[in-house]
């Protein structure tokens, strides 16, 4: 005969659980209770067991698992809250508090044994709190934050004690900050917003205060470090005590900040910007009364160096009477980047940086220097000094780029190795993108240097080809080499000759390359034959095309040159100016004027001379260098924020339009400050090209189109 199995109901159960729970109340109050023995113990395990796997309806998992968080609620109400709020002095309070805490972790320990079915079984298909997680929120949401403001208070008064001197419980502190750490179960977030939060800002008031009447009190700068120092080692040796780790090195900074803030203002920031400024002005002046451009000569050689110097005086002050600190770095590096980036007579520091280089890897630029430094060793502290600084240093790049060009194709460049060398150093400092171009330009003109080579062994070897007079071409890529302006010259019959000759020569080494020739860089030595003396004129491949003309007409107007050469008027009127009007009037013009206008007629001044026998003619200079850097720099800047915006989209696939803008930027600033505007635009121009779309729902979100 099978036996009835009895359901027990719920609150026959929960009678029997409840005698248990108050038991355990009493043993965990103190009150003179013996403990549990090992049947008890079983009873009440077997007992919510039991309640816990009976079929339904008489399943009472649910119930057990509310009664067991009103348990908890019920002792914090009845036994805690009360002690807690008697009205007791700050730290008897927190005594209290750090004995309720303790109490509390006994009472969880025991309960959660007694309802382990619930933890091991019902939660976990429930996907419920764990029990400990109940019983600890229960004490975070009715203690710690009911009384936060009250403990804060008392924490904070203890510490501010000990600031001031007097003798504080370092181990009640750490009980207290403990509590807050450990209802976290390893998330410091309850400490965070609680505690840790209002520590660091009551800290930063106090040192302010100090800092402020330190300088008040007109301290001297070696008492003022003195005091401050002290501070922050007692801070670092109170805070070892009863702090985490993670909140003593952000109470260390915050320290460091309020007190050496101030004085890194008045003695780093403030005295570098009235150093600074008068010499800017100087500049702007000296630029002003040479009336000439601040991007070439003097000026430029001055405030750079200037600038280095005052920038190597006040790191060694930073680093050896103020010992390295990161507030004194911050105040001086935010006072030269605020005049890095300036303009100064209508030039950047990054024009003028560059102009700098240029200056002293010209042929001579070594005779610039003052004292036994070398040109290697200037060149890169200058660099490494400053163009940390400069927020557009694609400016500095195509501006170093025009310049480095100039000196390879018109061997004006001092030492190969020096140019090497340098590219090297920017390419350290900012990476392989920053110099690929540049190191472009040099590989180029050493393999066009070995090319002439080959084009002079090709010319002795084939002894019946005779380009009549001697010829060096320079052969170069398109891509690492500035845009030049360029027009389609009709040559004279000597100078075409030797172009066949050359084409005929480079389609024997290669068939797949196109040449083009950029007429506007090449430069002529022309025998003139005048009656007093012959004379070498040194001049460009435009003005010795219009020279050559001579060679068959003594007189020429201006529309038969302007019909023979195909050149556009402007370029024309400069190339005539240059002969007619200049310092050396190699072509007598009729009307004798300055003006070049289309009805002047030229002849060849048969009586020119000069007291030397070889001289340059240049040409007028066109001050457009800085209008094309600058349309080149915003093109190149189209294409860095399109692949910018391409990347991030690659990766995200949907992307804000905010979030898109600020990692757009992040990306880019270690070369230029992209315009919010541009970048618009940009995403715009990528909607259009079908390489992005917006979302359909949100119009503020992007999608990367496969």
């Amino acid at each position: 005969m099978a036996m009835e199995y009895k359901y027990i109901e719920f609150n026959e159960g929960w009678e029997f659980i409840q005698e248990g729970i108050k038991k355990l109340k009493r043993i965990v109050e103190g009150s003179p209770e013996p403990d549990f023995n090992s049947e008890e113990r079983m009873t009440l395990y077997n007992t919510i067991y039991n309640m816990c796997t009976q079929r339904p309806p008489f399943d009472y998992s649910q119930r057990l698992y509310d009664k067991y968080g009103e348990t908890f609620e019920e002792y914090i109400t009845s036994a805690v809250l009360p002690s807690l709020r008697e009205g007791q002095n700050e730290v008897i309070m927190l005594q209290v508090l750090v004995r309720s805490w303790e109490k509390h972790k006994v009472l969880e320990t025991w309960l959660s044994r007694f309802f382990h079915y619930l933890d091991r079984y019902f939660i976990p298909r429930k996907s419920l709190r764990r029990l400990s997680d109940v019983g600890r929120n229960c004490f975070r949401d009715l203690v710690c934050r009911d009384l936060s403001a009250n403990v804060r208070n008392a924490v904070l008064g203890l510490i501010h004690k000990e600031r001031e001197g007097e003798q504080i419980d370092r181990a009640l502190l750490k009980k207290v900050i403990d509590v807050f750490v450990e209802i976290g179960k390893g998330q410091m977030d309850v400490y965070i917003e609680d505690l840790e939060a209002c520590l660091l800002k009551d800290t930063g008031e106090y040192y302010s205060r100090k800092a402020s009447s330190w300088i008040a009190e007109e301290y001297s700068y070696a008492d003022y470090m003195v005091k401050a120092e002290e501070c922050l080692r007692k801070e670092r040796e109170s805070a070892s005590h009863y702090l985490p780790p993670s909140s003593e090195q952000k109470l260390v900074r915050t320290v460091q900040h309020e007190l050496f803030e101030p004085l890194a203002d008045v003695l780093v920031r403030q005295k570098v910007t009235a150093e600074l400024a008068p010499l800017f002005q100087h500049v702007e002046d000296s630029a002003i009364n040479q009336a000439s451009s601040i991007g070439a000569g003097m000026p430029a050689q001055v405030l750079i160096t200037d600038l280095v110097e005052l920038h190597d005086k006040y790191t060694a002050y930073v680093n050896d009477c103020f010992r390295n600190y990161y507030h004194f770095h911050k105040a001086l590096n935010e006072a030269f980047e605020v005049f890095c980036n300036k303009v100064v007579a209508g030039s950047s520091c990054a024009e003028l940086l560059a102009a700098f280089c240029d200056d002293l890897l010209k042929k001579g630029g070594c005779e610039k220097l003052s004292g036994d430094q070398g040109i290697e060793e200037t060149l890169e502290k200058a660099i490494k000094t400053l163009l940390p600084y400069i927020s557009d240093k694609d400016h500095f790049a195509e501006f170093y780029r025009k310049r480095l060009a100039r000196r390879l194709l018109f061997d004006r460049s001092a030492n190969k190795d020096h140019e090497k060398s340098v590219i090297t150093k920017m390419k350290q400092q900012c990476g392989g993108q920053f110099t690929s171009k540049m190191e472009g330009m040099v590989t180029d003109w050493t393999l066009a240097r070995d090319t002439q080579n080959s084009f002079e062994e090709y010319l002795r070897c084939n002894q019946n080809i005779n380009p009549g007079m001697d010829l060096a071409v320079t052969v170069l890529t398109t891509g690492s080499w500035p845009s030049y302006e360029s027009f389609n010259l009709n040559l004279p019959s000597e100078m075409r000759i030797c172009v066949e000759i050359f084409k005929g020569y480079y389609e024997t080494k290669t068939k797949h390359r196109k040449l083009t020739w950029v007429y506007s860089l090449g430069s002529c030595h022309i025998i003139g034959k005048f009656e007093p003396k012959t004379i070498e004129l040194v001049v460009s491949t435009y003005q010795a095309a219009l020279l050559l003309l001579f060679n068959t007409a003594d007189r020429l107007s201006y529309s038969e040159i302007s019909c023979q050469l195909n050149l556009p008027e402007n370029a024309l009127v400069r190339i005539l100016h240059s002969l007619s009007c200049g310092k050396y009037k190699v072509l007598i013009k009729e009307p004798n004027t300055k003006i070049i206008s289309p009805n002047d007629t030229f002849e060849f001044n048969s009586m020119f001379t000069d007291r030397m026998i070889r001289i340059k003619i240049p040409l007028p200079p066109v001050d457009h260098e800085r209008k094309e850097v600058m349309k080149d720099v915003d093109k190149d800047r189209r294409y860095a924020i399109d692949a910018a915006i391409v990347r991030i989209m690659k990766s995200r696939k949907v992307f804000g339009h905010q979030e898109l803008v600020i990692e757009c930027v992040e990306q880019l600033r270690h070369m230029f400050k992209p315009d919010i505007k541009t970048i618009k635009k940009r995403i715009e121009d990528l909607i259009t090209r079908d390489y992005l779309e917006r979302d359909k729902e949100n119009q503020k979100v992007y999608r990367y189109v496969v």
